[in-house]
């Protein structure tokens, strides 16, 4: 499965001073990731994905929220190499890994 999706990059409010950086998965995919990856998400539900913003691809997971979607923690080196930052909005494409 491979989707695209715009979003807005925000912080993580119990880790503000580390800049911890994410963007939420639209309700409507999270749905579908969810029925695909039932049975078989790693630790803390988490689901492994190849994502790419911009110019940049690299391999991590994605986690489930409280809300009950899925967030994407986007590293500094990536905010760094696509001029993002906490408000913007970023073009990301995600890919499920292991199905």
């Amino acid at each position: 499965m491979i989707v695209t999706f715009e979003a807005d990059l925000w912080l993580w409010d119990a880790r503000k001073t580390d800049s911890w950086t994410f963007v939420s998965v639209p309700e409507a995919i999270s749905e579908e990731i969810k029925e695909i990856s039932a049975g078989i998400s790693r630790g803390f539900g988490s689901v492994r994905v190849i994502v790419t913003v911009g110019a940049t691809i690299w391999r991590t997971s994605i986690f489930p929220s409280a809300e009950g979607g899925y967030v994407l923690p986007v590293k500094r080196a990536v905010r760094k190499a696509e001029a993002l930052g906490a408000g913007d909005t970023a073009t990301v494409m995600i890919e499920l890994v292991d199905f």
